[in-house]
């Protein structure tokens, strides 16, 4: 008898929402950094144990924001409440109950899927802050279960797959068992560009950026696929930023971003990064919609 559903992972930015997806897949599929907002869309991530087929849909992290792309996300984020069997609602808040988790709760309800509660990090609480948190969330929302887990540790989520697979309605597969993301090739690699990215600047620059690409072709040496990006930036002085000296810091992106293309693609990459600007363009529906995100 076969199982399988569809999971939404829902809660604030940096939470670790796409660090539970990872560690639960067991595999990356979807970057991770230290800084909130790193995820933009909805990523999907695909594990199948025996009979059960889960198929997560990661999604960007919801908050109060009036930026084009903002809304953007947040309409991402909400998008995925919909046909899927459970949601996943992540927080790692400990003492009163934020506003945007507040938020989020009244949609899934509104929606009226049922929910399991993640408090992540708890590695960074006391046993009396876990259930002091435990007991303010369950007073607001009729979870089915709750678990207090550390994403990063492994083995920290099994409980958690197991009340899945357990509350997953009888179906057919939707994927191959040996799947393990939806992603295309293209949005694979302009998304490591941009993890680069986050990880090695800082304030505004990675907010600002936009990664694009371009074309992706067969080398002219054999087992050799060339890739064209365009990093796009708000402001000029972002590109100088972002370009470093002398090209220093492009090229370490660059090369940071090609070494892991090549291990997950299992082949060797030519890299071609290209920095431009397009103002203000997380302010404008159109130049999002060129970005990609649609």
């Amino acid at each position: 008898m076969q199982k399988s559903g569809f999971i939404a992972i829902l809660g604030r930015p940096n939470v670790g929402k796409s660090t539970l997806l990872n560690r639960i897949v067991g595999k990356k599929v979807s970057i991770v950094t230290e800084k909130p907002q790193t995820t933009r869309n909805r990523i999907m991530g695909i594990k199948t144990a025996g009979e059960a087929q889960m198929v997560f849909i990661d999604t960007p992290g919801i908050y109060e924001g009036n930026l084009e792309l903002c809304q953007y996300m947040r309409k991402q984020a909400l998008m995925a409440l919909k046909g899927v069997d459970l949601v996943l609602f992540v927080t790692d808040r400990h003492g009163n109950v934020h506003d945007d988790d507040a938020y989020i709760l009244s949609r899934i309800k509104q929606r009226q899927v049922p929910a399991f509660f993640i408090l992540n990090k708890v590695d960074k609480m006391g046993p009396e802050s876990v259930l002091q948190t435990i007991d303010r969330f369950q007073k607001i929302f009729p979870f089915g279960e709750f678990f207090p887990v550390s994403a990063l540790k492994e083995g920290s989520t099994d409980a958690i797959e197991e009340k899945i697979i357990s509350s997953l309605p009888e179906g057919p597969f939707y994927f191959p068992g040996d799947m393990s993301t939806d992603q295309s090739e293209k949005f694979l690699i302009s998304e490591l560009v941009r993890e680069k990215i986050f990880q090695l600047t800082k304030q505004e620059v990675p907010y600002s950026t936009a990664v694009v690409v371009e074309d992706i072709s067969e080398g002219k040496k054999k087992g050799v696929l060339v890739v064209y990006c365009a990093i796009y930036m708000e402001r000029d002085s972002q590109k100088g930023i972002l370009i470093g000296k002398g090209g220093g810091l492009l090229k370490k992106i660059g090369t940071m971003a090609r070494e892991e293309m090549e291990h997950r693609l299992g082949t060797r990459i030519y890299l071609d990064l290209q920095v431009r600007v397009k103002k203000d363009w997380s302010h404008s529906p159109r130049y999002i919609k060129d970005m990609g995100y649609e």
